[in-house]
């Protein structure tokens, strides 16, 4: 049984013979070292732009564009999905839920016959779920499997409406025209679960009161039980279920004490937020882009240049800040091999949407082409290793 899960495993996780040949259209990318770029597409609400800059020696993360129908087997509703997922110790459950979420959401949607924040809980509940299954039953082989975990940001557009859902610190902003100036605003969708935030240490010490320790300052950086800065992700199972930390497991992840509830939770954030004419474009990126550009920074840059090409930009414009950062060209910089650059940068993943008025307002019921785009970047998966042993971060 175990020997039959693994090969279905395989069939998931190994990279594809041409990973930037997407399905459902004859768009691709354009790969030149480590930054994959998609300049343009169509999508049901407007035109789309993509772009990953590598920096882990494995990529950590997985993003996806999918359009057209968002309902089982072809049916509607129809319109936009976007996802980012921003993996750390290891890139298996940012592929996992790349590879899942989207196709649960379809179920669900079908199930309910309409988008709504509910369909996309029971979504996230069940990728969480399934990801739990592939720990539960690799546990006695590769224990590490159950210090992975992602960051998961999702954007659906179905009629009109847009809605946000986030674990972790990935980060939605939208750029709103003002038209009684022509300033184009950037406004925060998402909400972000990082220990570096105030209000998020409060929710975790209101419902951890008997653990002093829930988050702990080290190295100048706010940390849940001192080992990761988020609160909520897909994965993590150590830190969720009990029966997983301890041995085998990395005595850096083990705690000195058993727990009786998660300390880190899978429960999305979601906003539901009504299109506006003036709605121009949203940016969904990892926290690599944010950690570099601030909201209204992203917004004009995108503002100010032509659509296509707006993510490659916004991941320039963070790498020439990480160089500056470092009193370093970006030139130098671009040459650092993966795994060296990350200690100059994070993976950095931009999906830039812009709306059409004219196509948002139209019917969720309208049939269109189902267009499938994977965010790309340099692959270098051994063959036969499909959970390395690597840690949190």
């Amino acid at each position: 049984m175990l020997s039959g899960l693994m090969n279905l495993l395989r069939a998931c996780f190994r990279p594809k013979a041409d990973p930037y040949v997407h399905t459902g259209s004859d768009i691709s990318g354009h790969q030149v070292g480590l930054l994959w770029n998609k300049d343009t597409g169509q999508h049901f609400n407007g035109e789309f732009s993509m772009a990953v800059v590598q920096a882990n020696n494995l990529i950590e993360d997985q993003s996806q564009l999918e359009s057209g129908s968002l309902g089982a087997l072809g049916s509607g509703p129809y319109g936009t999905f976007v996802g980012i997922y921003d993996g750390h110790g290891g890139p298996e459950a940012s592929r996992f839920v790349n590879d899942n979420l989207f196709q649960h959401l379809r179920v669900f949607t079908s199930e309910h016959q309409t988008m709504s924040p509910e369909v996309i809980r029971k979504a996230f509940q069940a990728t969480e779920n399934g990801f739990f299954s592939i720990v539960s039953k690799l546990w006695p082989t590769k224990p590490q499997i159950a210090s992975v975990g992602t960051c998961c940001l999702v954007g659906v557009i179905c009629n009109s409406t847009l809605y946000v859902a986030n674990l972790g610190d990935s980060r939605a902003v939208m750029g709103r025209l003002v038209r009684a100036t022509g300033e184009v605003l950037a406004i925060q969708l998402s909400t972000e679960h990082n220990a570096s935030i105030e209000s998020v240490r409060q929710e975790l010490q209101s419902l951890h009161p008997d653990d002093s320790q829930i988050v702990v300052l080290k190295h100048n950086v706010w940390r849940v039980k001192g080992i990761i800065q988020i609160s909520r992700s897909i994965g993590d199972v150590y830190l969720k279920k009990a029966e997983f930390n301890r041995e085998p497991l990395h005595a850096k992840f083990r705690l000195l004490e058993s727990f009786k509830r998660p300390i880190l939770s899978s429960e999305p954030s979601i906003s539901v937020h009504q299109l506006l004419p003036q709605d121009q474009f949203i940016i969904f990126a990892s926290d690599g882009l944010w950690e570099h550009l601030t909201n209204q920074e992203a917004v004009d840059l995108v503002q100010n240049h032509p659509h296509g090409g707006s993510a490659r930009r916004l991941v320039k414009a963070a790498l020439q800040e990480a160089a500056k950062k470092r009193e370093m060209r970006y030139s130098d910089l671009k040459k650092i091999e993966r795994g060296v650059r990350r200690h100059f940068h994070d993976d950095i993943t931009v999906i830039v949407v812009f709306l059409d008025s004219h196509l948002v307002s139209k019917a969720c019921s309208t049939k269109s082409p189902n267009i499938s785009m994977k965010g790309g970047g340099v692959i270098n998966l051994p063959p036969n290793l499909l959970y390395p042993s690597t840690g949190a971060t």
